[in-house]
């Protein structure tokens, strides 16, 4: 029975490598852009038949449940399993036609959770062929989990473009949100804190002197001087009216919903991909910026990030205006973040910040 079974198993792992081989090659097919005359299939097609694949997976966990089952009993659920799974990657391939690359990005995403976890429970399933551990047996029912949740999670997959880019937006949001809670909790040092410049004391001296026992060490080097402060609360602001911004320019986004089709033409894709892209550089400009505001701060790193958010700003305003026309809506947060953009360049030209980490610089420099 021990030679019947060893080689049922090799048999088994042959037919498996035959299913994952076939599988490898339709998700290479994937990876390409189908036709634009093809024929798109919706999402909910391809909800459809993540469900048949939740119930293939099932009725293999429940193989398990009893005795050890049959070699053809395996061998055929896992045919019917492979192919469910090719229907469902050739399905998924189709929703993606007149997709750009963020609508195909989470497509794939999102169908690599079910292969992945489907390759784990089938090729456990083939592993545990002939073993008659309880424990190892109860693995199998236990791999079936994984595979429903990524059926499940196909609910949440954006099925336009216009989902997914907001989306996308959505994610720059929550990050600029993040910074400036960080950047709120920036507080100007204590009394204690500043060098008393009358009584000659150096920096060293005032370093050498005893914290209090109850500070904390994630506080240390984090307290502004009042000039650095100054310039925080007009970084605050800057970041303050981004949000703001990227707020109206998602809901502006969103309202395209009611305009897109699956026939939409590849330059209003092309469009909002754009606008998702600077909006993604809006998001990277300001997590430098809250970056180059903790002490010793970095003034020309700040000024080059303010700059290339005017910059952004510009072009955004750009492509808003050909997508839905001039928007007094959407003006008021552009013009709102170029003021305190200003206001934010005004301070740095007047911080003699600057010019002392210059002269630290030169005076190392010179040592060396």
């Amino acid at each position: 029975m021990a030679a019947r079974s060893k080689k049922e198993k090799e048999h088994l792992n042959l037919v498996l490598g035959s299913h994952l081989a076939t599988i490898h090659e339709t998700l290479q097919v994937l990876d390409k852009t189908p036709p634009s005359f093809a024929t798109k299939v919706t999402w909910d097609d391809v909800m459809k038949m993540g469900d048949q694949v939740s119930k293939q997976a099932t009725t293999v966990g429940m193989l398990w449940t009893g005795e050890q089952p049959e070699f053809k009993a395996i061998e055929e659920n896992m045919a019917s399993y492979f192919n469910t799974l090719q229907g469902f990657l050739l399905l998924s391939h189709g929703s993606t036609v007149g997709a750009g690359p963020t609508l195909s990005s989470a497509v794939h995403a999102s169908v690599k959770q079910v292969v992945d976890s489907s390759f784990r429970l089938m090729k456990e399933t083939i592993s545990l062929y002939g073993t008659h551990s309880k424990d190892q047996k109860l693995a199998v029912p236990q791999l079936v989990g994984p595979v429903w949740e990524a059926c499940s999670a196909l609910k949440k997959t954006p099925s336009t473009n216009v989902t997914a880019i907001g989306r996308g937006m959505t994610q720059v949001a929550v990050s600029v949100k993040d910074v400036l809670r960080e950047m709120k909790e920036l507080k100007p040092a204590s009394s204690n804190d500043q060098v008393d410049k009358t009584s000659g004391e150096s920096c060293l001296e005032a370093a050498s002197e005893p914290h209090d026992g109850n500070s904390s060490e994630d506080d240390i080097g984090n307290d502004l001087s009042p000039e650095e402060m100054k310039v925080a609360e007009r970084a605050i602001e800057v970041v303050s009216d981004t949000l703001s911004f990227v707020k109206v320019l998602i809901h502006s986004i969103i309202g395209l919903l009611k305009v897109e089709k699956p026939s939409d033409n590849s330059s209003f894709v092309n469009s909002l991909e754009k606008l998702l892209q600077l909006c993604q550089e809006l998001g990277r400009q300001i997590d430098e910026i809250g970056a180059c505001l903790y002490p010793p701060q970095e003034i020309p790193a700040i000024k080059a990030g303010s700059e290339k958010i005017l910059s952004i700003i510009d072009t955004v305003q750009v492509e808003v205006e050909e997508l839905l026309g001039s928007s007094d809506v959407f003006m008021e947060p552009c013009n709102g973040l170029r003021s305190s953009l200003r206001q934010l360049a005004s301070e740095l030209s007047n911080s003699s910040i600057a010019d002392e980490a210059a002269r630290l610089e030169n005076i190392t420099l010179t040592d060396k």
